[in-house]
């Protein structure tokens, strides 16, 4: 027997997420709970089996003690999630403070090597094929435009997300509290209504 086995067993007995996480990466340390909250002798699928067993697979004794290792494990995912965005916050703030020349300064260049350099290298290279009739170069350009549409699509892309980025942390920086990004904003508008 191994933790996939018992997943649906706890998720019929009302625990989704504990049974969910048994099934993945953390199957070992949901099974930890799991086993505490049933009393079984060790944290082993055959031992929390054998404590469901004991107890009735549908008895309310059961069902408790599963829903007792549910409530624990979504204490744990969100000290863990707690944690994760904790560090994550530090590090931006670390990142914006920072006076690293490179860090201040590779989305600007980024920018400007888009906007002044290939995109007017690549129109120029088109308006010349045109201008001159060169039937190979039109060709192989109309060949590549779905590729090309593609690959500038995602370079633009990158850009509004750092043109939309750099403005909500400038107005972070003058205002002092974060601004919501687009699903906070819509949230925001939904609550307004």
């Amino acid at each position: 027997m191994n933790w996939n086995d018992l997943a649906k067993i706890v998720i019929g007995l009302g625990a989704p997420l504990i049974g969910t996480a048994l099934g993945g990466p953390l199957g070992g340390m949901a099974g930890k709970l799991l086993a505490d909250a049933l009393g079984a002798a060790e944290p082993t699928p055959a031992a929390v089996n054998q404590a469901i067993v004991e107890r009735g697979v549908d008895s309310t004794a059961a069902i408790e003690a599963v829903q007792r290792a549910e409530s624990e494990w979504a204490k744990a995912v969100a000290e863990i999630a707690t944690t994760q965005l904790a560090e994550t916050g530090a590090t931006m703030r670390a990142e914006a403070a920072s006076g690293d020349l490179l860090q201040r300064a590779w989305r600007p260049l980024y920018a400007l090597e888009l906007s002044l350099i290939e995109c007017p290298a690549f129109a120029l290279t088109l308006l010349h094929a045109l201008w001159t009739g060169h039937e190979v170069a039109i060709g192989g350009l109309a060949n590549l435009s779905g590729l090309l549409i593609a690959y500038f699509g995602a370079r633009f892309g990158v850009l509004g997300v750092y043109v939309t980025g750099r403005s909500r942390e400038k107005q972070a920086l003058a205002t002092g509290e974060a601004m919501p990004g687009l699903i906070g904003e819509v949230v925001r508008g939904l609550r307004g209504r």
